[in-house]
């Protein structure tokens, strides 16, 4: 008998499609902001009308989904607390700092409608990026930039995830710490409760009122928790399409239903999967090309809204079409120039801080 296709068959390698579907997501991204960043904030694009869900949202979920499962995966084979933290900034940081440096430094004084002494003696150029270094307390304007703007001056709205992602990691590590990735039944009960406080966030039971800050933990922390989860089972956890398309059918059939939207993150936190490990041959070739979706994440925005103050009127997809280009020339910059070469010191940095 052939034996079962499990999530472990493929996990132990690094041959996969994840790169790839990565680059989906924050091209996904960008196509979803295009229409705001066009037309005005509060502009309905088509995907929300039919799931219900914004497109750049399924995309996060995407994210979410792939960093639960191999941030988990980091952990447990990691040597040391140390090391995990160590990749863990060195992947996010540097290519922040320099996009908003950037940002501040340059994309903000060619833009700003002041002076430039008036800009810079503001200080906000400074606090905007000390600011969104910080992912809890982001700051979106820089003096006089794209107040003409359809959507408004807001500089980079794709910041706002970063810092759920961060949150996710270090609820990683007290799990992987207190042994849950050895033990399932210490995963169980971590994930039973991370359901009790999704479920009483998700409805607010007696009328409370749950801060943005929860509910947007809870919604990301769900695709999240459910790659971890494949993680853990990954010995037991089947691979296939035929569940696929019974997760993506079950969905549909509770389109209606209050779980709908539980439904939906599911089905694609599996398929994220299903796409990611099975097909291989030729498209596997993309990996030859480095990781670019970090850059197209954090840069996207700006270089939309850039389009939407030299071009006006806008369209959704004149933006796209303006704005893809530059944004992967500076993703292909930023992976090649600083994400990588980042990277490539984590062993270093981390036996520096902890050479025992």
């Amino acid at each position: 008998m052939k034996p079962m296709t499990t999530f472990q068959t493929f996990s132990d390698s690094r041959d996969n499609n994840f790169n790839l579907i990565r680059m989906v997501a924050a091209s996904m991204v960008l196509v979803s902001h295009a229409y705001p960043i066009a037309l005005g904030a509060g502009t309905i694009e088509p995907l929300t009308t039919l799931l219900g869900v914004k497109l750049g949202t399924l995309a996060v979920y995407v994210f979410f989904a792939i960093s639960g499962f191999l941030i988990a995966q980091s952990l447990d084979r990691s040597s040391s607390v140390t090391r995990f933290l160590v990749a863990r900034v060195l992947r996010i940081f540097p290519a922040l700092f320099v996009m908003l440096m950037l940002t501040a430094l340059v994309l903000g004084p060619i833009f700003t409608s002041l002076r430039l002494g008036e800009y810079f003696s503001s200080g906000d150029a400074l606090n905007y990026v000390l600011h969104n270094l910080s992912l809890a307390f982001l700051m979106y304007d820089l003096p006089g930039v794209f107040n003409a703007n359809p959507y408004g001056p807001a500089i980079n709205g794709s910041l706002w995830t970063l810092v759920y992602e961060v949150i996710c990691y270090l609820g990683v590590l007290v799990i992987g710490l207190a042994g849950a990735f050895r033990n399932r039944t210490l995963m169980a009960v971590a994930l039973a409760f991370f359901a009790a406080g999704y479920a009483i966030t998700v409805t607010g039971p007696g009328g409370i009122a749950i801060p943005e800050r929860l509910t947007n933990l809870a919604d990301l922390g769900l695709p999240f928790a459910l790659g971890s989860a494949f993680y853990a089972w990954r010995d037991r956890l089947p691979l296939n399409w035929g569940i696929g398309l019974a997760l993506a059918g079950g969905a549909a059939l509770l389109a209606k239903t209050a779980v709908f939207h539980e439904a939906l993150i599911l089905a694609v936190s599996y398929w994220v999967f299903l796409l990611g490990y099975l097909p291989g041959g030729a498209i596997r070739a993309y990996n030859r090309l480095g990781d670019y979706s970090y850059g197209v994440y954090i840069f996207a925005f700006p270089m939309q809204q850039v389009m939407a103050a030299l071009v006006s009127p806008m369209t959704p997809a004149l933006n796209m079409a303006l704005a893809a280009p530059a944004t992967l020339f500076l993703a292909i910059l930023s992976w090649h120039l600083v994400e990588k070469p980042a990277l490539s010191a984590k062993q270093h940095l981390a036996r520096q801080l902890s050479p025992d």
